[in-house]
């Protein structure tokens, strides 16, 4: 669940909430607001209930607790002001219901907190000036030491959001003749709120050694305000060569000319000794008719 408002700075703005019950029992839920972020695996977060929050989480207003019975809902109205100085942008908290499960009234045993909660974003009205960079590129190429195998080619590479508007990242990869792109047509793409970074990898399989190969990274986030659907960030195009050089097919190139040098000389050395021995047996058959021939004359 997702709550979207644009906020002029010193505003509030009036909203609710709904938390259902859907156990057999009475139970009182806890009531909590804190700054929200992403984690690395793009999944939306928010700090944990003893972890103090300093940004969007301190805006929001709720009562601590609301007491539900069994298979009811019950609607929890929530207040959210923007200081009078905060900073035009995009700005993420989340609202939780928690329980805490496991523990005893005597203060033994371990308790574990139980929390859903939601999204709240909130764009304070003012000028938006989305950007990013990409950082850390690194690209190699993965031998396979099976010379009748091809490799694969890794990139990884970080997105950090500069701006102070959220992104939707996505963006193509083209090298050695193929275009990937990314996130995967079965992917999301994942959000990066201002100030956050996030890594990316990217493998292409199946690829010959052939020296080298021209790699270009185009990296295109979209603004996902949808405050404002006109802000518009220019893509990042960089160029970058990926070496792969044969090594397994040249050590074999040069294992198979040495086999055939090998055999080559062997087969040399070997006509030298037959030419050697028929050279020896002429002469050794010369010196028997010369000793015959001195025989002869006595």
């Amino acid at each position: 669940m997702l709550v979207e408002h644009a906020v002029d700075p010193g505003e509030t703005v009036e909203d609710y909430l709904a938390v259902r019950n859907l156990g057999a029992e009475q139970v009182t839920f806890r009531l909590s607001a804190a700054d929200g972020f992403y984690n690395a695996n793009g999944r939306f977060d928010m700090l944990r209930s003893d972890q103090e929050s300093v940004a969007a989480g301190t805006w929001i207003s709720l009562p601590d607790s609301v007491i539900v019975a069994p298979g009811a809902t019950a609607v929890v109205p929530f207040s959210l002001t923007v200081p009078a100085d905060a900073e035009p942008g995009d700005h993420a908290a989340g609202i939780t219901a928690s329980v805490i499960s496991g523990a005893h009234g005597d203060g033994t045993g371990v308790g574990v907190e139980s929390r859903v909660g939601f999204k709240v974003m909130t764009q304070v009205t003012g000028p938006l000036m989305p950007a990013f960079s990409v950082e850390q590129v690194q690209t190699d190429y993965l031998l396979s030491w099976n010379p009748f195998r091809a490799g694969d080619i890794a990139m990884t590479f970080t997105v950090v959001n500069t701006g102070n508007t959220r992104l939707m990242v996505e963006g193509v990869l083209d090298v050695a003749g193929r275009r990937i792109a990314f996130p995967a047509e079965a992917e999301r793409r994942s959000e990066i709120l201002p100030g956050e970074e996030r890594p990316y990898a990217l493998a292409v399989d199946d690829v010959w050694p052939l020296f080298g190969f021209p790699a270009d990274l185009t990296v295109a986030p979209v603004v996902s305000s949808s405050a404002d659907e006109t802000a518009a960030v220019p893509p990042s195009v960089t160029a970058h060569f990926v070496w792969a050089m044969p090594w397994p097919q040249l050590l074999t190139l040069v294992g198979v000319a040495l086999l055939l040098i090998a055999l080559l000389w062997n087969r040399v050395r070997s006509r030298r000794r037959i030419d050697a021995l028929i050279e020896d047996a002429v002469e050794r058959g010369r010196a028997q008719a010369r000793e015959s021939d001195a025989v002869e004359r006595l």
